[in-house]
């Protein structure tokens, strides 16, 4: 081989050579040290939106480079070996923050060399020499420190307002609440009233078989006693959804709110339904109605869950379509959106209503019964569901007056209102139960003697009826 062949061959070499280290991707250092940016390497956030440097609105900026701070607050601290990441934080479950950093700002940014980015909070009368400032006056300076990945760093460009602003920009995922089993607070919010939650659900269940189970106490005081109940065990778990906070990413709680509203209402519209059913039959000459319990059940139930449904409909288009954006912010549960005060107020205002309707019910029954000289056993009856109502009426509105009073900043109308929330199942357990003489004896009757319980019209327990069984 000639030497021109053989230059010619070096030749061909060293420009396939340069081929490859310049036009061929190089593979980086695993090993180097992440650099979290939000936007491409040619781009900057201009008004939120990642634009091009070229464009004329950043013109004038420049890219964002990164600058290394030393954890003694050493400024331009080399690091030979880093990299890009772009793209925005993989926070999960977890929220994404925007953090601006510019001189006037109580925020500030220092990317640290081992990747770490760490905010700083500092008072807005402070120099923005920050370190200097620390060491001058011996004081700790707050801050949080975010591994790489959890965070985001870009030049930022504000253009709207009197002149335009450049900031550093970062978004961070929320730090993780680091819960102390040990606190009260914790104990009563997450494990005490949760607890409490199941203890009534359990309590309510009761209540609701024993007057499902019976034959004897299937009229329509009975199946309107049994229809409340199950209302209650709804509300009770939707409230218990709403209280495991952690799980915020399998469960919307607009959903468990609609439901935990919707349920109490509910109840509240069938304890109405009792209270008028026993005002005017106690009003009616002839209490021997011809209509059977079952037609009449029908048409309570029309008006009880009719009025539900429809004023559910109207607070949730209150709530999407209505309410301001600024009350949805503040009504959020672990950066979940939750129902605002407007849908609250189309929840809550029917209920108020309804105590006092009941209240007038109550008053105007009682009158009618001290007139009373003589009755039957029918009207016997119904005394005792009429005690049983106001019993019910009474201890509902209490728990429902504290749920009321816990949305005041107060963490004793909290607590008084998960000791009240603890108390409302056994109190009704004693009053739909346990007080009831004939409830008792029934349910004696059908477990302890194995009698299967009568299904007679108005129920064997008047057949036992000495007038001290109610």
């Amino acid at each position: 081989m000639n030497s021109g062949t053989r230059m010619f061959s070096l030749f061909l070499t060293l420009l396939f050579s340069l081929a490859l280290a310049n036009g061929l991707p190089q593979k980086s250092n695993p090993n180097a040290i992440r650099v979290n940016k939000c936007c491409e390497k040619f781009e900057l956030l201009v008004d939120a939106v990642c634009t091009n440097v070229n464009d004329s609105a950043a013109e004038s900026s420049g890219a964002w480079a990164p600058i290394f701070t030393g954890y003694n607050g050493e400024e331009n601290v080399q690091v030979s070996d880093w990299r890009y990441v772009i793209g925005l934080p993989d926070c999960g479950p977890l929220q994404m923050w925007p953090i601006y950093h510019y001189i006037t700002s109580a925020d500030k940014l220092v990317l640290l060399p081992d990747g770490k980015m760490r905010h700083f909070i500092k008072n807005t009368n402070d120099a923005d020499d920050f370190h200097k400032h620390i060491s001058d006056t011996d004081l700790k300076p707050l801050y949080y420190d975010y591994e790489p990945g959890q965070y985001c760093m870009d030049k930022a460009v504000l253009t709207k307002g009197a002149q335009t602003k450049q900031a550093q920009f970062a978004i961070v995922c929320s730090p993780e609440k680091v819960t102390h089993w040990t606190d009260t607070d914790f104990l009563l919010r997450k494990i005490i009233n949760p607890i409490f939650h199941g203890v009534s659900m359990i309590i309510l269940l009761m209540i609701a078989i024993i007057y499902f189970v019976l034959p004897s106490l299937r009229d329509l005081v009975g199946n309107i006693v049994t229809t409340i109940t199950v209302c209650l065990i709804v509300n009770q778990a939707a409230d218990l959804v709403r209280i495991f906070t952690e799980f915020s990413s399998h469960v919307s709680f607009l959903v468990a709110d609609t439901i935990h509203y919707l349920s109490l209402m509910a109840a509240f519209f069938w304890l109405n339904s009792m209270g008028y059913y026993i005002w005017k039959t106690f009003r009616s000459r002839n209490v021997f109605l011809r209509v059977t319990d079952g037609r009449k059940y029908c048409w309570y139930s029309g008006y009880a869950w009719g009025a539900t449904i429809f004023m559910t409909g109207l607070a949730t288009f209150a709530h999407v379509f209505l309410d301001t954006a600024q009350s949805k912010k503040h009504s959020l549960v672990e950066d979940q959106e939750s129902m605002g005060w407007l849908g609250i107020a189309m929840f809550f205002t029917p209920i108020a209503v309804l105590i006092s309707i009941n209240i007038f019910f109550y008053v105007t029954t009682q009158k009618i019964i001290n007139r009373m000289n003589t009755y039957g056993r029918i009207h016997h009856k119904l005394k005792a569901s009429f005690v049983m109502f106001s019993l019910m009426f009474a201890v509902m509105s209490m728990a429902w007056l504290f749920l009321v009073l816990s949305w005041v900043r107060y963490d004793v109308f909290l607590y008084t209102h998960i000791v009240m929330n603890a108390l409302q199942a056994p109190l009704l357990l004693y009053i739909c139960v346990l007080r009831q003489k004939h409830v008792t004896f029934l349910l004696k009757k059908s477990c302890c003697y194995n009698e299967p319980p009568s299904a007679t019209d108005w129920g064997d327990e008047m057949t036992y009826m000495n007038g001290g069984d109610y």
